[in-house]
């Protein structure tokens, strides 16, 4: 990730959270509970929730942070890369999220430029 960081630029951070039918299995609260992995775990796609496509996203993008559901039904996180990488990542979570999700709206804070990154990967928070 260094590597793409210098040859990239700036720098970028941004927290978001996601509005809509984002955490799975529809029977519950604002859309289920899924199993959150932002990481590159490819299993049976039966077993593949949605915030797993979120982690195979920031992987492709090569972006580092993490994802989270909440209790009130949305999914939180952090991204942090180059700019361009962040800025296609927010796109991507606003436009596209996974298969099954219905995205109402995106909020995104504290975006800001920083001089190092504080993660090595993108992975799920429990």
């Amino acid at each position: 990730m260094s590597g793409l960081a210098k040859a990239s630029g700036a720098l970028k951070s941004v927290d978001y959270e996601v509005f809509g039918r984002v955490q799975g299995n529809g029977g519950l609260r604002g859309g289920g509970v899924l199993s959150v992995v932002f990481v590159l775990a490819l299993t049976v796609l039966s077993h593949y929730f949605p915030n797993q496509y979120t982690e195979q996203e920031a992987k492709k993008l090569g972006v580092v942070g993490w994802v989270k559901n909440t209790s009130q039904g949305t999914v939180t996180g952090q991204v942090q890369g180059p700019e361009e990488r962040v800025n296609e990542m927010k796109s991507w979570l606003s436009k596209v999220g996974s298969p099954s999700s219905r995205i109402d709206k995106t909020n995104f804070s504290n975006e800001k430029e920083i001089s190092k990154l504080d993660f090595s990967d993108f992975n799920t928070r429990y």
